[in-house]
């Protein structure tokens, strides 16, 4: 990922965005980062990720709900294979 201060891509914007279409960018301000630019199917790639992840946790919290549930049982724990088997079912 390229990094350029914030003065650079006020100077050269346009330039930057023909370049975020190809690789994401980091713009620092005083030595800290301040922004990323990125093209849309990255933006959209990592939109898609936070949905699969949103939807693992509502799941797991489903599953926690009803084990809780169970009256005079013990919940059981979940496990790792557990949680790979609900991310890989929101996939």
């Amino acid at each position: 990922m390229r990094t350029v201060t914030s003065v650079e891509a006020q100077n050269r914007f346009g330039e930057l965005l023909d370049s975020a279409q190809r690789e994401p960018l980091t713009i620092t301000r005083r030595g800290r980062t301040v922004a990323f630019v990125l093209s849309p199917q990255d933006m959209q790639d990592l939109l898609e990720g936070r949905k699969l992840r949103d939807s693992a946790v509502a799941a797991y919290e489903a599953y926690r709900a009803r084990v809780s549930g169970l009256a005079g049982e013990a919940a059981p724990e979940l496990t790792d294979e557990d949680v790979n088997r609900l991310v890989h079912e929101s996939r």
